[in-house]
């Protein structure tokens, strides 16, 4: 008795080994995560891997994230009584000390003509809104249509135009020389190559797109009908797009953020899950979940995909670890011995 005991107890414990357990979540994420970096996916956090497919809406930011964050000066309408070279000389000669991809577009398009620029005076930059100093004898402001309204500059007379090239996917600037509107400026941000296939990818998956943005409603609209986005949140300051995330919860959404820019960190934190584009800034490589190295926006589908496998695959272990041990544990302890004879040897155990 004592031996039969014996050998049954051996045969018992090594069936019931919690190793299968212990094993089936932690192999999963590991094997998970490594064929996502071989994609350049990058989790920062095992949980990721769970909060992303459970994701419902994702909501992309649009500079650099949807498009390539290096927009072209594409049209500049000057009033009468201004001369359009003098015009863009002075905006781009402001725009210098800007950091936004926007001014860069000017300032290129400016050097490009030949024009010789002038060193501003008391720059501010407002986010959202826009960019003010002097620049030699004149003040020059440039900006949104909020921005002129706020100095009190009647845009009307541009307004018609502004509606067409918004209605084109470009964003309209003004600008203001001495108080006086003196140009609207359009520039065009081209769409990522990956973006629609990504977008469609997305759509398959059944996820809902939302596009959060500091553009106009019109602009925005437009990039959204070519885009197949189903959701805008236009005209967002740069400080919102945190607020903008928390009305998507509000709807009873899980949120996942994708960003580039250090304003996207507050977005990327206030995220179920925040993805960030690895050729963005470092703020919000560090704020986010994962990380998309390429910058290629066909990664969110590929690390959704990802992420459903690996959950898929942690259940399924799961499963037989459990499925394992219920039927064999009994066999392990003789239950067979008095219909057959039969006893699990520990070598087969």
């Amino acid at each position: 008795a004592v031996s039969y005991a014996l050998v049954n107890t051996v045969a018992v414990l090594i069936i019931a080994c919690p190793c299968a357990m212990g094993l089936a979540t932690p192999t999963s994420i590991m094997v998970g995560t490594g064929k996502a970096a071989e994609m350049g996916v990058l989790f920062r956090k095992g949980e990721a891997l769970q909060t992303l497919q459970e994701a419902q809406v994702i909501a992309l930011d649009k500079t650099g994230t949807l498009t390539k964050g290096k927009p072209e000066l594409t049209d500049l309408r000057v009033p009468g009584g201004f001369d359009e070279a003098e015009v863009l000389r002075l905006v781009a000669s402001l725009e210098q000390k800007s950091e936004h991809p926007i001014a860069r577009a000017v300032v290129k398009e400016a050097r490009a003509r030949g024009l010789e620029l002038l060193e501003p005076q008391d720059f501010e930059a407002l986010p959202g809104f826009g960019v003010s100093g002097q620049v030699g004898i004149y003040r020059v402001d440039v900006g949104a249509d909020r921005y002129m309204a706020q100095l009190g500059v009647d845009v009307s007379p541009f307004a018609a135009e502004a509606q067409r090239l918004a209605d084109e996917g470009k964003t309209p600037l003004y600008a203001a020389v001495g108080g006086k509107l003196a140009a609207v400026v359009a520039v065009s941000d081209p769409v990522k190559e990956g973006t629609p296939e990504a977008i469609a990818a997305l759509h398959r998956q059944g996820f809902k797109v939302a596009m959060i943005t500091g553009d106009n409603r019109r602009t925005a609209r437009s990039i959204a009908r070519q885009l197949g986005i189903d959701e805008v949140l236009a005209e967002v300051l740069p400080e919102g797009k945190a607020d903008a995330v928390k009305q998507l919860q509000g709807k009873g959404y899980r949120v996942a953020f994708v960003g580039d820019g250090i304003n996207d960190a507050p977005a990327l934190a206030q995220a179920d899950v925040g993805l960030a584009i690895g050729t963005g800034t470092d703020v919000a490589i560090e704020t986010a979940d994962v990380i998309l190295m390429s910058g290629d926006l066909r990664g969110v589908p590929n690390a959704i995909a990802l992420s459903r496998a690996t959950l898929r695959n942690i259940k399924l272990n799961l499963f037989w670890a459990f499925a394992y041990n219920v039927v064999l544990i009994p066999v392990a302890a003789g239950v067979l011995y008095p219909l057959n004879g039969w006893l699990l040897s520990p070598v087969l155990a």
